[in-house]
Protein backbone atom coordinates (compact mmCIF):
# COMPACT_ATOMS: atom_id res chain seq x y z
CA UNK A 1 0.00 0.00 0.00
CA UNK A 2 1.29 3.57 -0.62
CA UNK A 3 0.06 6.81 1.14
CA UNK A 4 1.33 10.67 0.07
CA UNK A 5 0.42 12.98 1.80
CA UNK A 6 0.59 16.67 2.81
CA UNK A 7 0.48 18.14 6.86
CA UNK A 8 -0.67 21.35 7.46
CA UNK A 9 -0.78 23.37 10.05
CA UNK A 10 2.51 24.11 12.85
CA UNK A 11 4.28 21.49 11.45
CA UNK A 12 8.14 22.91 10.59
CA UNK A 13 10.22 23.74 13.67
CA UNK A 14 8.72 21.26 15.81
CA UNK A 15 10.36 17.89 14.79
CA UNK A 16 7.88 16.48 12.73
CA UNK A 17 10.25 14.98 10.12
CA UNK A 18 12.44 13.24 12.93
CA UNK A 19 9.01 12.52 14.51
CA UNK A 20 7.80 10.53 11.33
CA UNK A 21 10.97 9.06 10.77
CA UNK A 22 11.39 7.39 13.76
CA UNK A 23 7.74 6.06 13.75
CA UNK A 24 8.03 4.85 10.10
CA UNK A 25 11.82 3.10 11.02
CA UNK A 26 10.01 1.37 14.03
CA UNK A 27 7.30 -0.17 11.93
CA UNK A 28 9.25 -1.50 8.69
CA UNK A 29 8.10 1.26 6.45
CA UNK A 30 9.71 2.41 3.19
CA UNK A 31 9.82 5.97 2.15
CA UNK A 32 10.43 9.96 2.79
CA UNK A 33 9.59 12.57 4.24
CA UNK A 34 10.64 16.60 3.67
CA UNK A 35 9.78 20.15 4.71
CA UNK A 36 8.20 22.50 1.93
CA UNK A 37 8.70 26.04 1.13
CA UNK A 38 4.82 26.81 1.74
CA UNK A 39 4.73 25.55 4.98
CA UNK A 40 3.79 22.33 5.07
CA UNK A 41 5.47 18.98 5.54
CA UNK A 42 4.93 16.49 2.96
CA UNK A 43 5.51 12.35 2.79
CA UNK A 44 5.36 9.22 0.88
CA UNK A 45 5.44 5.86 2.48
CA UNK A 46 4.92 2.06 1.18
CA UNK A 47 4.44 -0.20 3.80
CA UNK A 48 1.03 -2.86 4.38
CA UNK A 49 -2.54 -1.52 4.96
CA UNK A 50 -1.51 -1.96 8.88
CA UNK A 51 1.74 -0.32 8.83
CA UNK A 52 0.46 2.46 6.61
CA UNK A 53 -2.50 3.27 9.09
CA UNK A 54 -1.02 3.21 11.84
CA UNK A 55 1.80 6.12 10.64
CA UNK A 56 -1.10 8.20 9.26
CA UNK A 57 -2.89 7.80 12.61
CA UNK A 58 0.63 9.58 14.96
CA UNK A 59 0.79 11.88 11.67
CA UNK A 60 -2.80 13.19 12.69
CA UNK A 61 -1.25 13.58 16.06
CA UNK A 62 1.85 15.04 15.37
CA UNK A 63 4.43 15.43 17.64
CA UNK A 64 4.58 17.49 20.90
CA UNK A 65 4.42 20.76 20.18
CA UNK A 66 3.27 20.43 16.86
CA UNK A 67 -0.55 21.27 15.79
CA UNK A 68 -1.85 19.28 12.68
CA UNK A 69 -4.17 21.24 11.23
CA UNK A 70 -5.22 18.93 8.40
CA UNK A 71 -3.36 15.73 6.45
CA UNK A 72 -4.48 15.72 2.59
CA UNK A 73 -3.92 12.86 0.35
CA UNK A 74 -2.01 13.62 -2.77
CA UNK A 75 -1.64 11.52 -5.92
CA UNK A 76 0.61 8.97 -5.42
CA UNK A 77 3.39 7.71 -7.90
CA UNK A 78 3.89 4.40 -7.78
CA UNK A 79 7.03 5.22 -9.95
CA UNK A 80 8.69 6.84 -6.96
CA UNK A 81 11.87 5.49 -4.99
CA UNK A 82 10.94 4.83 -1.85
CA UNK A 83 14.12 4.38 0.33
CA UNK A 84 14.22 1.33 2.86
CA UNK A 85 14.94 2.77 6.22
CA UNK A 86 13.01 5.84 5.82
CA UNK A 87 14.13 9.00 5.37
CA UNK A 88 14.56 12.50 5.80
CA UNK A 89 14.61 14.14 2.38
CA UNK A 90 16.16 18.18 2.69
Amino acid sequence: MFAHVEVKGRVQGVGFREFTRTIAQRLGIAGWVRNREDGCVELAASGNASQIETLLAAVRRGPAGGNVQEVRALPVDEQDVMPKPFVIRR
